[in-house]
């Protein structure tokens, strides 16, 4: 996940490791930031990997200062999109990757932004088909077979499941109003695609 965000920040343009961290903090809140002390070391892999490359900048009023600031390389580019594209690696926190995924849109096509959102939405639908089991076989345990499960237990167990179900929700109705969304990217830029060109074929003729 933090490969993919600092690829998505360089792809962007060039940036400091501050500035990576910073921006990370602001999206994930204050827990789940990406510390300096797992920032750089990664940062130094990927330099070593070839996937991005550094330079030393004079810094501060009388330049008396070096920032290390940190570009994408070709390499990094075709990585960045292999990662993007991957729906089989760490399924178990994809619902954590795919916002991320979601912010890097813009370097994707429409088919390929559509491909990852058909497929979350599967994702998340198969969670909440997961989930509704779940509660109808706890119902059936507790009360048709009378196993004896004391109530405040059972109410306890479906009321985190339907916390479960309202998150996953939360996210099927995004990832559809995404769907939406690119559905209609892609039909203009189609209709722009099939849209004659004002005289193109005065300028074939004239040939």
């Amino acid at each position: 996940m933090y490969e993919l965000f600092i690829l998505l920040m360089l792809m962007r343009g060039p940036a400091h490791g501050y500035l990576i961290a910073k921006v990370n903090g602001d999206i994930v809140g204050p827990y789940g930031s990406l510390s300096h002390g797992r920032l750089y070391p990664l940062l130094a892999r990927l330099e070593q990997q070839g996937l991005i490359e550094s330079e030393n900048r004079e810094h501060g009023q009388q330049g008396d200062r070096q920032m290390r600031i940190y570009h994408i390389t070709e390499a990094g580019r075709r990585r960045f999109h292999q990662l993007m594209m991957d729906t089989t690696t760490k399924r178990g926190d994809y619902q954590h990757i795919f916002p991320y995924k979601v912010s890097g849109f813009e370097f994707l096509t429409p088919a390929e932004r559509l491909y990852l959102i058909e497929h979350y939405i599967g994702y998340c639908e198969a969670h909440l088909n997961h989930l509704y089991r779940e509660a109808e076989d706890i119902l059936h345990q507790a009360f048709e077979r009378k196993r004896s499960w004391p109530t405040e237990r059972v109410e306890s167990i479906l009321n985190i499941i339907h916390h479960w179900i309202e998150r996953w929700q939360l996210d099927l109705r995004w990832a559809q109003q995404l769907r939406e969304s690119a559905l209609q990217l892609q039909a203009q830029q189609e209709e722009t695609a099939a849209r004659p060109i004002p005289g193109g074929q005065q300028a074939t003729e004239s040939h």
